[in-house]
Formats: C-alpha cells, sequence, structure tokens
C-alpha cells in the first residue's frame, strides 16, 4: 500500500506577551504593539496535526488515531492554561510567537510518534483568522 497523511485538531489555551528585555520599553511597544503590554494575554489555540506514513496493510491506518491523541494531549497538557513566558522553560530565551510555538510543537510532538510514521505539518491557529503552518526543517 502507498502512503497516506492524517490530520487531527486539537485545542488548548495559553497566554503569552511579546517581549525583549534587551529592549526600551518604547521599542518593544512599536515592533508588539499591545502584545507588548506588562500581563500579556491568552488566545484559545486550534492546532492540526498531520502525520504521513504508509497505510498499514492490515489496519489500513497511518497511525491508530488513539496513538496520536494519546502523545500530542500528552505534550498540551504541558502547554494548557499556562503563561509560554513565565511558565515554560522552551521561551525563556525566545518570544512565544505562534511561529516559535508551532516549532517548538512540532518537536515534542515529533519525538513521541510511533516508528512508521512522521510529522508532515502542523498548523497551528492562534485565532480564526491567523494561524502559522510548519512542515518541519532547519
Amino acid at each position: 500500500m502507498g502512503e497516506a497523511s492524517l490530520t487531527k485538531t486539537f485545542e488548548f489555551s495559553a497566554s503569552h506577551r511579546y517581549y525583549r528585555d534587551d529592549w526600551p520599553e518604547e521599542e518593544n511597544l512599536r515592533v508588539f504593539g499591545k502584545c507588548a503590554y506588562p500581563n500579556g494575554h491568552g488566545h484559545n489555540y486550534l492546532l492540526e496535526v498531520t502525520v504521513k506514513g504508509a497505510v498499514d496493510s492490515v489496519t489500513g491506518m497511518v497511525l491508530n488515531l488513539v496513538d496520536l491523541k494519546q502523545v500530542v494531549e500528552e505534550v498540551l497538557e504541558e502547554f494548557d492554561h499556562r503563561h509560554l513566558n513565565e511558565e515554560m522553560s522552551y521561551f525563556r530565551e525566545r518570544i512565544p510567537t505562534t511561529e516559535n510555538l508551532a516549532t517548538t510543537l512540532w518537536d515534542l510532538i515529533g519525538q513521541g510518534l510511533p516508528e512508521g510514521s512522521s510529522l508532515a505539518r502542523i498548523r497551528l491557529h492562534e485565532d480564526e483568522d491567523l494561524y502559522v503552518e510548519y512542515f518541519g526543517g532547519a
């Protein structure tokens, strides 16, 4: 059998602030606008995870959905209802933009996938009209 892609959607909520400590307050506000406000702001994120692999001739699946759900939910449990800047070590040195969050999720989810399947794409919706797609790479 050939290869196929499978996409599953997940939800989580988190807050963040765009801010560089090495910039003056005025520069942060100029570049990041209201996203630089001291208390941050939150989003109800929608995450689409696409995996690819060979279709198993016995099960007819690329990956058992139970396995995919377990891997992704385990990762998202760490992020859900957290302030990304203050509570997540991933963002001690990086601004938790949607782009940086997507690449971080890619790495964590990709590490947990069973052998024989791999990530093809992550689409992370910050809100209904803004999303980032990440396909892996350097």
